[in-house]
């Protein structure tokens, strides 16, 4: 017994020392750039997961051969006179030494920079077939990102960028050729080198299709984006969601291809340790493409994004991208519609109108001059009997004063009319106010409607990740069609949500741009408003929190800006300054009406001519003189006018009591308005507290939810819940600072003043009247 326990215990260590083998992976690169450095650490370890424990992995110094073919032939051949048992090479300089070898003495994986147009397989052939040697070949295809980009853009001449290393090596013109000729498009090549691409380089051409660059650093990388974006030309990498984030503005390649990569390639290894001929591994590695596009890159270049895209690509950006020249503030609109507001405009004409009417009732006072000249021919027979007084023919001219020393009746119109001024002066006000209200509503409704729309854009990409998910549940068995075909519904529902924010949010900007009088059409972007930043530094929500959650502060603050409201209110102004038109009106009716009318008046007349039959005085006649004169003064009092005076005035009297309960009514609406308000504002501080524990909570429990969902722990309808929750507590705690700054806005219009549109001393002071009113209530 005790010799068959030694027996047994040595076959088991026999086994565990036979599993426990050592392999050693050699590397075949173009170039170790640093950029490649992550990525290889990033293999290494996807190596040694799927390895496991049960095996020893060494790697070997990564062997480059700086795009030398003769280089790349020293190293694999270094390489298969080594230790190493496994040899990977990704390069495209290391792939053509390898495609050129007749034998594998050891077994190779080749994989990453040689695109599939260049590679002419069977259908049918999965394996390569050759001995000791696999190639990873993925859905990477210069015609199919070509057919993409067309479908994006309908270009004419297209430059397709490729290092510089690579434009003699291969032959590219045997896949560019006949692609461009059937489709009837001009295409050039254009090589990259280190230094990257100048605008000489990209000079006639319509668009940019990037098929290298893969080794460069990003700062280099957002150089060459930089330098295609300044030209305005639409761009596509053949790459990586990278080259889209870095600047370029769309890919067809999704975000997980280099994982999958990876995961292959350990597969392979581990196929490999475990006996299997590298012939017989698959080849093709099969993922969707994807097409992404750039937001920012495409606002930026002004290229046309259409609703159709957005059922099928995915957008990087549109949250905080830098704004442009024309993104404006909340102040911009206030001073535009101040400046521009057409309404405003017509509104002040009213008060030029008003302001000549005053003019004209002043004018009652400025004499009046009446100049005529007149030609008489007279009977013969009647001038010869006139002795000269009447001749046949004469002509005479006459002058008329006509001066308005006092009535009343004109200087109470004078009163009257500087009181109806004021009164449409206080329209006007009241215009004004209501103008800035519009615009800061109009802000604040775009803000809301674009934050709607980007954090639709974010739920349209959540939906289609979770789509993903339940694809890969169904295909993996864990899940029923049934969750995929619920994805691809609430897709298809998302991207209309989408489409109707995208339409409402221009919607939005229409309205800004006519309240500030510019071309509907005309694109703008707003500035995103935030407590206690930019604009809003001195709005400190949690000081004025203070005041209103405290019982005994609260009324006074009420009563101050309702004391502040009346004094400022341009509406009681408007009433006070029509009851005193209407007071004099009544005044002019009662006793205005013993007051005499003092005019007077004068004449001068001139004979210009005399001729024909009794033109001639007599002798013995006197000479009557060529001109002369009256002047005469007018006193009258009016004894009786059809009762008109006492209709008058009691038709005063009742204007005066109708203005009275118009002027209560605004006080009351007044105080009740800063009462709503307040109690609003206590309402919406609190609610941006809790919308942003709201969010936190909803957006831990779907990503807890779509985990358990990707382990088939919960239902699709539990996951489509969560997002549901977590959108709408997005929307709550975007909107939650909006709308409480717009309630802000509103209780400003209600007491007559904006800080927006005040110096800061003013402000300041307005803040201390403040303090001084509760502390002298205290």
């Amino acid at each position: 017994m005790k010799n068959t326990s030694i027996f047994v215990f040595v076959i088991f260590l026999f086994q565990f020392t036979f599993a426990q083998s050592n392999i050693t992976i050699g590397f075949l690169t173009d170039k170790n750039s640093p950029e490649l450095q992550p990525l290889l650490e990033q293999l290494k370890t996807e190596i040694r997961a799927v390895i496991g424990s049960s095996n020893t992995v060494n790697f070997k110094e990564v062997l480059t051969n700086n795009y030398n073919l003769e280089k790349a032939k020293t190293n694999y051949q270094a390489l298969v006179n080594s230790d190493a048992d496994i040899i990977i090479a990704f390069g495209v300089i290391d792939n053509i030494v390898l495609f050129q070898e007749e034998t594998y003495p050891k077994p190779v994986i080749v994989f990453g920079s040689i695109n599939s147009d260049f590679i002419n397989l069977p259908p049918e052939q999965k394996t390569s077939n050759i001995n000791n040697i696999t190639y990873i070949i993925a859905p990477l295809s210069y015609r199919k990102d070509l057919d993409a980009f067309k479908a994006l853009y309908d270009y004419k001449n297209i430059g397709i960028v490729v290092d510089d290393y690579l434009v003699n090596v291969l032959p590219l013109t045997s896949i560019f050729d006949p692609y461009f000729k059937e489709k009837d498009k001009q295409y050039r090549i254009i090589p990259l080198s280190e230094n990257g691409l100048n605008e000489n380089d990209i000079k006639d051409i319509h668009a940019v299709y990037i098929a290298g660059g893969f080794e460069m650093s990003d700062n280099a990388f957002s150089s060459l984006a930089v330098t295609i974006n300044n030209k305005q030309l639409p761009s596509f990498s053949a790459s990586r969601i990278r080259d889209v984030k870095l600047g370029i503005l769309a890919t067809n390649q999704p975000q997980t291809n280099i994982d999958q990569f990876f995961r292959r390639i350990a597969l392979n290894v581990e196929a490999i340790s475990s006996g299997t001929n590298a012939s017989e591994l698959p080849m093709l590695l099969e993922y969707k493409n994807k097409l992404t596009i750039n937001y920012d890159t495409a606002k930026l270049i002004g290229f046309p994004l259409r609703y159709a895209m957005l059922g099928s690509a995915d957008f990087i950006g549109g949250q905080q991208k830098p704004f442009k020249v024309n993104a404006i503030s909340i102040l911009d609109i206030m001073e535009g519609v101040l400046q521009d507001n057409l309404s405003l405009a017509s509104s002040k004409k009213g008060v030029e109108l008003t302001g000549q009417d005053i003019k004209t009732a002043k004018s009652g006072y400025l004499p009046n001059v009446t100049a005529s000249a007149n030609a008489l021919y007279l009977d013969p027979k009647v001038a010869e009997i006139s002795n000269g007084a009447n001749p046949e023919f004469s002509t005479s001219g006459n002058v008329i004063l006509e001066q308005l020393i006092y009535s009343e009746g004109a200087s109470a119109n004078i009163d009257i009319q500087k009181e109806l001024f004021n009164a449409q002066q206080e329209v006007y006000n009241t215009n004004e106010l209501d103008a800035l209200l519009n615009a800061s509503v109009s802000y604040f409704n775009a803000l809301i409607l674009k934050t709607n729309t980007d954090i639709q854009n974010q739920n349209l990409q959540l939906t289609r990740r979770n789509l993903e998910i339940a694809e890969q549940n169904f295909e993996a068995g864990s899940s029923g069609k049934s969750d995929v075909l619920r994805f691809r519904s609430q897709l298809a529902q998302n991207t209309q949500n989408l489409i109707d924010a995208g339409n409402q949010l221009k919607q939005g900007y229409f309205t800004i741009n006519q309240l500030m009088n510019q071309s509907i059409s005309k694109e703008i972007d707003i500035i995103d408003a935030e407590l206690s930043e930019g604009v809003f530094k001195n709005y400190k929500y949690e000081d004025f929190y203070t005041i209103l959650d405290n019982p005994k502060l609260q009324p006074f603050l009420i009563e101050f800006l309702v004391d502040e409201a009346k004094k400022n209110a341009p509406e009681l102004k408007n009433i006070n300054y029509n009851l005193n038109a209407n007071d004099r009106t009544y005044r002019l009716n009662d006793t205005g009406r013993f007051i005499p009318t003092v005019a007077l008046q004068g004449q001068y007349n001139l004979a210009l001519s005399q001729s024909g039959v009794g033109s001639t005085i007599p002798t013995d006649f006197p000479v009557a003189p060529d001109g002369t004169y009256n002047v005469g003064l007018n006193v009258s009092i009016p004894i009786f006018n059809q009762n008109l005076r006492n209709i008058n005035r009691q038709t005063a009297v009742i204007q005066g009591e109708q203005l009275t309960y118009e002027k209560e009514n605004i006080e009351l609406s007044v105080e009740k308005n800063v009462n709503d308000i307040i109690l609003d504002l206590t309402g919406q501080i609190a609610n941006i507290e809790i919308s942003k524990v709201a969010e936190s909570t909803a957006k831990e429990s779907l990503e807890l939810t779509q985990n358990a969902y990707k382990e088939g722990a919960v239902p699709v309808i539990q996951l489509i819940d969560a997002q549901t929750n977590y959108l709408q507590a997005q929307l709550g705690r975007a909107t939650a600072t909006y709308n409480y700054l717009l309630t802000s806005m509103q209780l400003e219009r209600a007491i007559g003043y904006f800080f927006l549109v005040h110096t800061e001393a003013e402000n300041q002071e307005f803040i201390q009247r403040i303090n001084t009113y509760i502390l002298s209530k205290n």
